[in-house]
């Protein structure tokens, strides 16, 4: 076959390999965290859903921390113990108490409806922090350094993954159409600086391995680290190179983390180490401070802080990476301290959050997660 033949065929050849990567390129998403939905009421919670549904959100972060009777970020909570409330319970089933798990078991059903599944984070530094059950007896970095709370720790999440849905009748780890991800913890070890972090990788690596030997290397429901305190700690070796997890976390509110130039280099990394990433928290201050250190202060004019919310959201989707932002909330947001909320309503940033959400969805992603979407 003479050249001048061959040439047709290799620029179809090349047309073809072009329209197959773009045919098979997935799409990205958004989503929301809201650690207290499990206390939600059923009118807030319709709210809240229909609310992330409007905006194309596919994900919503939770938490199994305890919640007392009163209000987070304006929304009245319906309280529940926490899940270890006694004492460590190691496995003892008769020990939990099952409450929260049984609030997410309407709320999951609920929120399948809207298209939207959970991110479950089974435990939070920041009850750790507080002085939870483990704390009071390790301490907070013992908790991580010792080998006894480990193991008891372990018992937990083997008793979240298996605790039995109460109207499906099928344990949680089984629960791919519902469920989207565990974490073992959010923000495991952060306060602690980033070397305790480095050197104490294992931990995460350790919970990750009993995660998935509960729920199998076929479940359709992903591992998750929960994240550190911003992008260069969120984002270890030692993660990137554990068999057992599936996502890096990041969590960062610096703007400087949030841009395509700073996150390309970390989305090759993943890709790299076979693992994929996602922006599990980010937001923006409702103050005039620095965006990672927002206490209080003067309120931000809203054109600065919606321009501020379109920026990073755009430099997170334009590296490639899913996100979900910290937090959409069901109620107009009072704003109190450490505000980076945006209420569903008549919140003056909604539309410019909704907006980016829903670009996000129609945007190529870096990595493929739609075999775990609705």
């Amino acid at each position: 076959m003479s050249p001048l033949a061959i040439r047709p065929l290799l620029l179809w050849f090349v047309l073809c390999a072009t329209t197959l990567r773009t045919v098979f390129a997935a799409n990205s998403f958004a989503g929301s965290n809201l650690y207290y939905a499990g206390a939600l009421y059923d009118n807030d919670s319709e709210t809240l859903l229909k609310g992330l549904q409007s905006a194309g959100m596919k994900v919503l972060r939770v938490w199994l921390d305890p919640e007392e009777s009163g209000s987070q970020k304006g929304t009245k909570l319906n309280p529940h113990p926490a899940l270890e409330d006694k004492g460590i319970c190691n496995g003892d089933a008769s020990c939990y108490d099952d409450t929260v798990l049984q609030r997410y078991d309407a709320f999951m059903i609920k929120a399948q409806q809207y298209g939207i599944k959970l991110l479950i984070s089974m435990h939070s530094f920041n009850s750790l922090q507080a002085g939870d059950v483990y704390s009071k007896k390790y301490g907070v970095s013992g908790f991580y350094t010792q080998s006894a709370p480990q193991q008891e720790f372990d018992a937990r999440l083997v008793h979240i993954l298996n605790h039995n849905h109460t109207t499906l009748g099928k344990p949680w780890k089984e629960l791919k159409d519902y469920i989207f991800a565990f974490e073992a913890e959010n923000e495991a070890m952060i306060g602690q600086g980033q070397s305790f972090v480095q050197n104490n990788a294992g931990w995460q690596c350790s919970r990750a391995t009993t995660i998935k030997g509960q729920l199998g290397n076929d479940s359709g429901i992903l591992v998750v680290t929960g994240g550190e305190s911003w992008l260069s700690e969120s984002v270890q070796k030692a993660f990137l190179t554990c068999p057992d997890l599936d996502v890096i976390s990041i969590h960062s509110y610096g703007g400087g983390d949030l841009s395509k130039e700073t996150l390309d280099p970390y989305v090759q990394q993943a890709k790299d180490a076979n693992k994929m990433l996602l922006l599990e928290e980010w937001g923006a201050c409702y103050f005039a401070t620095s965006n990672n250190n927002c206490p209080s202060g003067k309120v931000l004019d809203s054109k600065t802080r919606n321009d501020n919310i379109a920026q990073w959201a755009n430099g997170i989707t334009a590296a490639g990476i899913p996100w979900l932002y910290w937090q959409v909330v069901p109620n107009a947001d009072p704003h109190g301290g450490v505000d980076y909320e945006v209420g569903l309503n008549s919140d003056p940033s909604w539309d410019t959050l909704k907006s980016a959400a829903l670009a996000a969805a129609n945007a190529t992603a870096a990595f493929d997660f739609s075999a775990y979407l609705l």
